[in-house]
C-alpha cells in the first residue's frame, strides 16, 4: 500500500491534473494506491470569502460561486471527452447548487458559523476529488472514489478538528477490506463528527489526511506532491540560495513545519512517526527529481543545521512581578488561563530570577490573552504583587533546526552574533533540551533579513553576499566602480564575496535595483533612475533592511555626511571618502564612532587623510596595542606638495596650480586645497583618532594665499594669481636662499594643531618627497626619535579609490 497526496496547485487545471494522473498510472503499477486531493488551488479561499461576503449581506457572492462553479465546469470539459462528461458535469452542478444554497441561508441569517464555515469550505475538495476519480475511470482505470467524512471522524473543533484515532482506523480498515478496487481517490481536509456534521482538519490539513490513511494502513511510503523541490533549507522566496534538503529525520520536519516550513502541514507527521512511515515529498512538475525523504533518522552531509524557518505574526506576554520569586504556581496558573481559554503557546522563556514568565503567541488571540491572564492574577494585580500584563505586538520567530545541534559547540553564539552584526535585535530565546531548535524572537521588520544572515551564516559557504549603495558617481566614484567591476570575480574565487552593487546615487539621479546595477552600463541605468533625493535614498537603504550592507560615501557634501548617523542606527556600516563627517564637531564625531560601536557596525574613513596610505589604520594599530602619541608631523595635502614640487619660477604659479587641477589632483575649486581647509581637516581627524578633543576652531592655520584671491569665482581666482606672482615668487625665493623647500606642514603636539607653510632643509625627512606624494611622521612613546613613518601617493582618483575599495573590504570582514 502506497498513500500518494497532491496539493491544491498539483490539481489546479486540467493541464496539472493530467499530470497527476500520469504520476499515479505510474505509481500504481506496483501496489494498491490510495490518492488523497486538495481543492484546486484557491478554491477553498474562494468559497471561505464568498460565505463571508453573504454573511456581510453582499449579494457579490453569487458571482464568487459562479466563477468557483465556471472553474470546475471548464476543467471537467478539458479533461473528459464529450460524450462521456454529462454524469460528472451533473455532480458538479448538484454540488456548486448545494454551496449556493447553504450561502444562501448564510446571507439571510447574516451569520457564518465555523460550522458553517467547515461545510461550505468541504466542496473543495469534493469537487476536485470526484472530477479526478471520474478522469481515471474515463481512461479506463477502475478508480473508487470514497468520501472522507466516512471513514475520519473527529470531535467538534469546527475549523481545526481533532481526530478520534481509534474510530477512524476502525473505519478506514473496515472499508479497504470491502474494496476491490486498487486505486482510490479520496478529498482531504475533510471529514465529520459523531453527528455526520462536516468538520476540517485545519488549512493544510489534506497532508495530514493523507498521514491518517498510510498510518491506519500501515502503508510502505506516503508521498505528498506539491510545486516545490522538497523541504529547503529556508524559504526560497526570500533566500535565493536556499536549498533542497535530500533527507531529515521526523524530528526536524516537525519542527520545520511548526516553525513555518508551509511545504508540512505541522500535524501531519505523528501518525506516520508511529509507524516509522517514510514520508517523500515530491514535485508534481518535476518528478524526476529526488525531493526530500522524511525517516527516522536523517542521512548525515555534514551540515549541523538542517533548516531554517520563521513564524510572523508573533505577540509576547510578559506576566512579570516581585510577588512572583519564590512562589510556586504561578507558571501553572499562567498556562492554565491560557489552555482554558483555547490559546495556543508557541513559545516559552522564563529567567532563574523568577521575577517574569514570557510566551509567545498568535498576535490574533492578544486581546483574549490579555483578558484571561489580568482576571486570573487580579488580586495579585490589585495587592501589586504582579504587574498588569505586558504585550509587544510586530514580532515574528525565527528558529534554526538539527537534530546534530546537541553534539557542536557554539551554534548559538554563532547565531546570535551573525543577528547582531546585522542589527537584528533578539527579544526573546527558547531552546529545548533536545537541542534540536533554537528559537529568537525579533521584530517582523527584520525577519527576511534575519533569515538570510543565518542562511548565509549557516549554509553558504560559498560566498556572503555584500550590498553597496554608493552616494558619488563622479571621477574618484567611477574609479572605484571599475575597480569593483575588474575585481569582481577575484573576490568570488579568493576571498568568497560576491560583491553587489545595490544603490547608485550622485547630485541628479539614483537608483536602486535588489538584484544588483550592472557594472557594465551604470551610467546609462543611472541617467534613468528617479530624481536625486538623499533622504529618499537612505529611507530605501533602512526599508530594505539588507544583510550586509555599506553604505560608501564618495562625495564631498554635508548633507551626506548629515545622514551617516541615521544608517549606522540601522546597522548599516559607513565608508567615507567624504571627510565632512569626521571632520564636523567632535559631538558628531563621536555619536558617529559610539552608533558604530553600539549597533555592530563600522564606521570607515581611512581615505580621509592620506588616500590609500594606511595613516588612520596604522595610528589606531599604535593605539590598541598600547603606544601613545607625542607628536604627528605631516604632509597631507598632495595638491598643495604637487605644486611647490613643480612650481620653480621658471613657471608663472598660476600655470602650476592649473595643471594641478588638469591632472585631477584639486578640487573643482582649486582654492580649497590651497588655503589649506583640506590640511586642517586632516590634522584634525588625526588629533581626534590619537584621544584629542579638538575642533576646527581650535587649529592654528599659516595661509599663504593673498587675501584678493580668495573671493569671486574660479576664474577670478586665475586671474589673481596671475597678478600675485611676485608674491609666490618671492616665497619660492626666500626658501631656495636657505636651501630649503617649501612645504604645506601640518603638526599635533600637546593637543595643540597648526598647518602652515614651512622652509623645509634638506636633513629634515619632510625634504625628499617628491610629485603628489604625502607623509606622516608619528613620533610615539615607542618611536620616541626615529618617527614611524608612512609615505606615498596622497591624491588622485585611482589611488583615493583604491583606499575606499580596502574600507569597503574590512567592513565585509566584520
Amino acid at each position: 500500500m502506497q498513500v500518494l497526496k497532491f496539493g491544491g496547485t498539483s490539481v489546479g487545471s486540467a493541464e496539472n491534473i493530467k499530470k497527476v494522473i500520469s504520476i499515479v498510472l505510474e505509481k500504481k503499477e506496483k501496489e494498491k494506491t490510495i490518492v488523497v486531493v486538495s481543492a484546486m488551488s484557491g478554491t477553498t479561499d474562494a468559497l471561505q470569502n464568498a460565505g463571508k461576503s453573504a454573511a456581510t449581506g453582499n449579494e457579490q457572492f453569487r458571482e464568487e460561486l459562479k466563477v468557483i462553479e465556471q472553474r470546475h465546469l471548464d476543467t471537467v470539459k478539458h479533461l473528459i471527452p464529450v460524450q462521456h462528461q454529462s454524469h460528472i458535469l451533473s455532480l458538479v452542478k448538484k454540488l456548486c447548487n448545494e454551496i449556493e444554497d447553504v450561502c444562501n441561508g448564510v446571507y439571510l441569517l447574516g451569520e457564518f458559523s465555523f460550522r458553517t464555515q467547515d461545510r461550505v469550505m468541504s466542496y473543495g475538495e469534493l469537487l476536485s476529488s470526484q472530477i479526478i476519480a471520474a478522469a481515471f475511470n474515463n481512461q479506463g482505470v477502475a478508480a473508487a472514489w470514497k468520501d472522507a467524512r466516512e471513514l475520519i471522524q473527529t470531535n467538534d473543533g469546527f475549523g481545526h478538528a481533532t481526530v478520534n484515532m481509534p474510530v477512524t482506523r476502525s473505519r478506514i480498515k473496515d472499508f479497504l477490506a470491502m474494496c476491490k478496487e486498487d486505486l482510490i481517490i479520496i478529498p482531504g481536509f475533510i471529514a465529520s463528527n459523531n453527528h455526520l456534521e462536516t468538520t476540517t482538519l485545519g488549512r493544510g490539513g489534506s497532508d495530514y489526511s493523507a498521514a491518517i490513511l498510510a498510518a491506519a494502513t500501515d502503508a510502505r511510503v506516503l508521498q505528498i506532491w506539491t510545486d516545490v523541490p522538497g523541504m529547503m533549507t529556508a524559504d526560497p522566496r526570500w533566500v535565493s540560495g536556499a536549498k533542497v534538503i535530500p533527507s531529515i529525520s521526523y524530528q526536524e520536519a516537525m519542527e520545520l513545519s511548526h516553525f513555518g516550513a508551509r511545504v508540512l502541514y505541522p500535524p501531519t507527521i505523528q501518525p506516520v512517526l508511529r509507524k516509522a512511515i517514510p514520508v517523500s515529498i515530491k514535485n508534481t512538475f518535476d518528478p524526476e527529481a529526488a525531493g526530500t525523504l522524511i525517516q527516522k533518522k536523517s542521512a548525515s552531509n555534514g551540515n549541523v543545521i538542517r533548516g531554517i524557518s520563521s513564524i510572523n505574526n508573533i505577540a509576547l506576554i510578559s506576566l512579570e512581578g516581585s510577588g512572583m520569586i519564590g512562589v510556586p504556581g504561578f507558571s501553572r496558573r499562567l498556562f492554565g488561563a491560557l489552555s482554558e481559554a483555547e490559546i495556543n503557546v508557541v513559545l516559552i522563556t522564563q529567567g532563574s530570577s523568577e521575577h517574569s514568565i514570557c510566551v509567545g503567541v498568535e498576535e490574533a488571540v492578544i486581546e483574549n490573552a490579555r483578558e484571561v491572564v489580568d482576571e486570573e492574577f487580579a488580586d495579585e494585580i490589585t495587592l501589586e504583587k504582579v504587574q498588569h500584563l505586558q504585550v509587544e505586538t510586530g514580532l515574528s520567530i525565527v528558529a534554526l533546526v538539527g537534530e546534530n545541534m546537541k553534539s557542536q559547540p557554539g551554534i548559538s553564539g554563532k547565531m546570535f552574533g551573525a543577528l547582531g552584526r546585522n542589527g537584528v535585535n533578539v527579544r526573546a530565546i527558547a531552546q529545548g533540551s533536545s537541542e534540536r531548535n533554537i528559537s529568537a524572537v525579533i521584530s517582523t521588520k527584520d525577519v527576511r533579513k534575519a533569515v538570510n544572515v543565518l542562511h548565509e551564516e549557516f549554509f553558504e559557504t560559498t560566498r556572503k553576499e555584500i550590498h553597496l549603495f554608493i552616494a558619488g558617481t563622479g571621477n574618484v566614484g567611477s574609479k572605484l566602480l571599475l575597480q569593483l567591476q575588474q575585481q569582481k570575480d577575484w573576490l568570488a574565487q579568493q576571498m568568497r564575496i560576491n560583491i553587489r552593487v545595490t544603490g547608485l546615487a550622485n547630485s541628479r539621479k539614483m537608483l536602486i535595483n535588489d538584484e544588483g546595477i550592472h557594472f557594465s552600463n551604470w551610467k546609462e541605468d543611472l541617467s534613468k533612475g528617479e530624481e536625486a533625493d538623499m533622504d529618499a535614498f537612505v529611507d530605501i537603504i533602512i526599508s530594505k533592511n539588507f544583510r550586509n550592507a555599506i553604505f560608501i560615501d564618495m562625495t564631498a557634501s554635508k548633507k551626506v555626511a548629515g545622514v551617516y548617523d541615521r544608517l549606522l542606527q540601522k546597522s548599516v556600516s559607513v565608508v567615507a571618502c567624504n571627510k565632512v563627517a569626521a571632520s564636523s564637531t567632535f559631538e558628531y564625531y563621536r555619536k558617529l564612532k559610539d552608533l558604530a560601536r553600539i549597533h555592530n557596525c563600522l564606521y570607515l574613513f581611512e581615505t580621509n587623510v592620506g588616500a590609500a596610505l594606511p595613516v588612520i589604520g596604522t595610528l589606531n594599530d599604535l593605539l590598541r596595542s598600547g603606544d601613545r602619541i607625542r607628536r604627528i608631523e605631516a604632509v597631507l595635502s598632495g595638491t598643495l606638495n604637487f605644486v611647490f614640487n613643480h612650481y620653480d619660477g621658471s613657471r608663472s604659479f598660476a600655470e602650476v596650480v592649473k595643471q594641478a587641477q588638469d591632472e585631477g589632483y584639486t578640487e573643482p575649486d582649486p582654492r580649497l586645497d590651497l588655503t589649506g581647509t583640506d590640511v586642517l581637516r586632516k590634522i584634525l581627524i588625526l588629533a581626534r583618532e590619537s584621544g584629542s578633543q579638538l575642533e576646527m576652531s581650535d587649529i592654528t592655520c599659516r595661509g599663504f594665499l593673498p587675501e584678493s584671491c580668495l573671493s569671486g569665482d574660479v576664474h577670478h581666482f586665475y586671474e589673481e594669481l596671475k597678478k600675485q606672482e611676485p608674491h609666490f615668487k618671492k616665497l619660492y625665493d626666500d626658501a631656495a636662499a636657505a636651501n630649503c623647500k617649501l612645504k604645506f606642514v601640518a603638526k599635533f603636539e600637546d593637543s595643540k594643531a597648526v598647518a602652515g607653510l614651512e622652509h623645509i632643509a634638506p636633513e629634515h625627512d619632510l625634504y625628499h618627497l617628491y610629485g603628489k606624494d604625502n607623509i606622516v611622521l608619528f613620533y610615539t612613546e615607542r618611536y620616541p626619535e626615529q618617527p614611524l613613518v608612512i609615505k606615498g601617493a596622497g591624491a588622485g582618483a585611482e589611488v583615493t579609490a583604491s583606499g575606499v575599495f580596502a574600507d569597503i573590504l574590512r567592513a565585509t570582514a566584520s
